[in-house]
Order: C-alpha cells, then sequence, then structure tokens
C-alpha cells in the first residue's frame, strides 16, 4: 500500500472528480473550435510532411557519361535535295568529319515537307571521278535540249541519257569533252533513226532555269537517265536516275551500252528493271522531289563545336546563289532520349524541367528570298546539364537543356545551316530533400498540445470574465 501511494504521488494527471467540474456554452463551443483547428492543422502538417521538397544547386559538371555527347535531331529542308545533302561535324579540338552517314536517314520531301518515298540512298561515292585528258577541240555530237523539246525527246527515245550542266561549272568543263565523244560512239553505234533505242543530250541550266528546276538540279553536271514512259504525270515530273561513276569516255559508253542492251529492237521494249551489274553499282534512282528530310544522331566531344548542313560533293558544283538552306527543326535534343512520361513524373519535384530539353522543336526558319542570296542561317545553342538526385543520392534522370539564339549572315562562299554549340562547365543539380517521420510526429504533438493549452487558457479567461461580469450584476441589484 505505500508504494502504491509513492506511484500515485507523482501522478501529473491528477483527476478531479466529475461532480467538482461545470461544464459551461462557452466551453464547449471552444472545445469545438479547438479541435476543428487541430484537424485542420494535422491536414497542413501531413500534406507538408507528404509533400517533396527539393533543393537546387550549381556545381562544377561532374558527368559520368563520359567525354561525348549525344545530339539528337530531325530537320527538313524544302530546297536542299537529298542527293548532296551533308551533314559534317567539327570542333575546336581539330575534329572534323565530313558528311557524316552511318547515323544519319534521309528522306525526300517535298515544298510542303510530305516524305515522297522512302529512305533515300545515294550512289556510290567516288573518292577520285576519273576524265579524259584535255587535248583536242571537242565536237559537239549530243543534243542540246530546251524547254520546248525536252519532253518530245524523251518520249521519242527508249533510252534518254541527259547531262545538265552550266558553262562556268569546273566539272561540267571537265566533262565536256568526254561526253562529247561518247556521244558521237553510241551515235554511230546505234544510229537515232535506225536503231532508235538512246540518244545522249545536254541542258544548259543557265539558259533553261526552269527546266533544270523542275528535275531538281541543284549540282553540276547532273546526268539523268530518263526511261521512256516513266513519267509520273500527278506530280508533272519524270521518275529517273542518276548516274555517279567515272566520266572518262570508256565508262560513259560502258554505261549506256549497260543501258540499251536489254531493251529489243522490235518492237522498243522497256525493261524498267533490267539493269547489268555494271550499271546498277553507278546508277540510283534519282531524288523525285527538291526537298530533304534529316534525321539521326551523332556523338559529339564536349566542348564547343558545329554540327552544318550544306550541299557537299567532291565531283560537283554548286551556284550559291541558288541554294536556298530554309529549313524546320522538327526535333534537336542533346543527352539520353527521355520518356515525354518521365517528365511528367519530375513535375513533382521541379515544374520547371524538361521546359527547354526540345527549344527549337517545330521551330520554322524559312528564307523567302527576301534576305537576298547566299544567306546562312545559324544557330547559338548553350548547353546545361541538369541532374535530379534522390533523397538517397542515387540519380533519377540527367537530361541537358538548352538555350537557341538564332541569325542570317551573308556568306560569299557556299550557304549552309549551321548549329554552333557550347557546354557549359557548370551543371545545375536538383536534390530531392528527405523529411523525418519523427520530426512529423514532434510536430503532431505540439499542435494538439498547443492548441489543448491556448483553448484552455481561452476558457479560463473566458470562464473568469463571466463570473466577475454575474458578481457585479449582483451587487447593483443589492
Amino acid at each position: 500500500m505505500v508504494s502504491t501511494s509513492r506511484i500515485k504521488s507523482v501522478d501529473f494527471y491528477r483527476k478531479i472528480p466529475r461532480d467538482l467540474t461545470e461544464a459551461t456554452l462557452s466551453g464547449a463551443g471552444l472545445s469545438i473550435v479547438a479541435a476543428l483547428s487541430m484537424l485542420f492543422l494535422f491536414g497542413m502538417e501531413l500534406n507538408n510532411y507528404l509533400a517533396v521538397s527539393t533543393t537546387t544547386s550549381i556545381i562544377v559538371d561532374r558527368s559520368s557519361d563520359g567525354d561525348f555527347l549525344r545530339m539528337d535531331f530531325n530537320i527538313s529542308f524544302p530546297s536542299l535535295s537529298c542527293e548532296f545533302a551533308s551533314v559534317d561535324v567539327s570542333d575546336v579540338l581539330g575534329t572534323n568529319r565530313l558528311n557524316v552517314t552511318k547515323t544519319i536517314r534521309k528522306f525526300s520531301i517535298d515544298s510542303n515537307l510530305r516524305p515522297t518515298g522512302s529512305e533515300f540512298h545515294s550512289g556510290e561515292v567516288l573518292s577520285h571521278v576519273n576524265h579524259d585528258e584535255a587535248g583536242e577541240e571537242v565536237v559537239e555530237d549530243s543534243v542540246s535540249l530546251t524547254s520546248r523539246n525536252f519532253d518530245t525527246l524523251l518520249h521519242q527515245f527508249p533510252i534518254s541519257v541527259v547531262n545538265f550542266y552550266a558553262p562556268w561549272c569546273y566539272w561540267c568543263n571537265l566533262l565536256k569533252p568526254s561526253w562529247e565523244k561518247a556521244a558521237k560512239q553510241i551515235k554511230e553505234r546505234y544510229d537515232p533513226e535506225m536503231d532508235g533505242r538512246v540518244i545522249l543530250a545536254k541542258v544548259d541550266c543557265t539558259q533553261e532555269a526552269d527546266l533544270c528546276r523542275k528535275n531538281h538540279i541543284q549540282g553540276y553536271p547532273s546526268i539523268r537517265i530518263f526511261r521512256q514512259g516513266s513519267d509520273l504525270k500527278d506530280n508533272a515530273h519524270h521518275d529517273h536516275e542518276s548516274y555517279y561513276g567515272d566520266r572518262d569516255t570508256e565508262s560513259l559508253v560502258k554505261m549506256v551500252i549497260g543501258l540499251v542492251e536489254p531493251i529489243h529492237l522490235e518492237p522498243h521494249k522497256l525493261a524498267l528493271e533490267d539493269k547489268s551489274d555494271n550499271a546498277s553499282k553507278t546508277l540510283k534512282k534519282a531524288p523525285s522531289t527538291g526537298g530533304c528530310r534529316i534525321e539521326g544522331y551523332i556523338r559529339v566531344k564536349k566542348v564547343p563545336g558545329n554540327l552544318m548542313v550544306s550541299a557537299r560533293s567532291g565531283s560537283h558544283s554548286f551556284d550559291s546563289t541558288q541554294m536556298n538552306m530554309s529549313h524546320v527543326v522538327n526535333h534537336l535534343s542533346f543527352g539520353r532520349k527521355i520518356l515525354p512520361q518521365t517528365f511528367t513524373d519530375l513535375k513533382r519535384l521541379s515544374p520547371y524541367l524538361g521546359q527547354s530539353h526540345d527549344r527549337l522543336n517545330g521551330r520554322p526558319f524559312i528564307n523567302k528570298r527576301d534576305l537576298g542570296p547566299n544567306v546562312t542561317i545559324e544557330h547559338y545553342l548553350q548547353i546545361v546539364k541538369t541532374e535530379v538526385l534522390k533523397s538517397n543520392g542515387h540519380a533519377m534522370v540527367e537530361e541537358y537543356e538548352y538555350t537557341a539564339h538564332s541569325s542570317v549572315a551573308h556568306s560569299y562562299y557556299l550557304p549552309v545551316a549551321k548549329f554552333h554549340f557550347e557546354l557549359s562547365p557548370m551543371q545545375v543539380l536538383i536534390t530531392e530533400n528527405s523529411r523525418s517521420f519523427s520530426h512529423f510526429i514532434t510536430n503532431v504533438c505540439a499542435i494538439i498540445g498547443g492548441v489543448f493549452t491556448v483553448a484552455g487558457i481561452l476558457d479560463s479567461i473566458l470562464h473568469q470574465t463571466m463570473t466577475l461580469m454575474k458578481k457585479i450584476e449582483l451587487g447593483k441589484n443589492f
């Protein structure tokens, strides 16, 4: 019994008999207000505990993805032929990669950016194109074509081999002797009047600009093979092939013989798919439209550099005043591909994350000739890496965002579309903050105790005030 009494003496919560307590209307009101306040503050504290908070810091780039950065792009050029479209990469360390093709795909498109066929594959690119040595005076044996007789001649002969050239062109002048010699030999072998299976012709694109534009000629010389009956009347142009082989007399004659031999004299039957093995190596389907969509990716070093798209060939000349590098950026991003769902999930950490991941997407850069000729379109991209870490230090996502500034410049040389990129040495680090459960429980207890105590004080003050007012009122009555 003694020990029990001692234990009871340390009771912090001594009980008052119910008979000695008094319930009041004011106390009931304060109790309801206190309970609602506790419930509201508990909900606020629970929401704050469940909410994700982050801290953002700027640190020196500590990339773990190596020294190279992946660059994905999809760009449409309505006025650049896939035949000569070239993707080049360079940087300040001396890297200079020309005509990257391994990870690049090209699709012919029309002026409205609509695809016109399957993937475009250019012919075999020769490191050196052979020509006849200049010497004796050239006698012109090929037929000169104009817009007036072009269609007539193409319907007259089963095979028409046409050289689209420009008199000022260096490569055209190298081709001219062998072209005329080949025309003479073919004429002697397959007489146009007696045989009538093939003819070699030429078109001066400085005089017949519309005709060359109609056939999507952008580089000189362009040797096209037209087959009778292969016109695409719906699109008002000819379906033809391009020759990419050597340009000496022997090679040209051999190519033409390979085209003619499958065709019988009587009647003139075309074997549109019958080509010799030698011809198939140097003949490829020519672009049916004048535009090109270039898509793919490249890996670049993490130093300032350039991605350039231009017309390029080691055996053709280009008229820079006629080149139009207008383009539409369908997609351009850096780093690993991130699914849209991932960005949606990360919005809870940072509402601004991902807004600049593909800043140039869908933006057109069109030169409607109001800027004049020889216009280069340049884009300056400044890239910043953003890394999101969980509270345990595990990386949730690594993405690269960039700012873009574009401008145009008049160039003396061949115009290009240039994307200059520069990676910042700093990176943005977004870290998820963890919340302690013990801290949450402490705050809940503080809310309950604090509200209960404050309500008790208010109830006491209110009760004492009302008691005092009753005493004063009783005193007046007496």
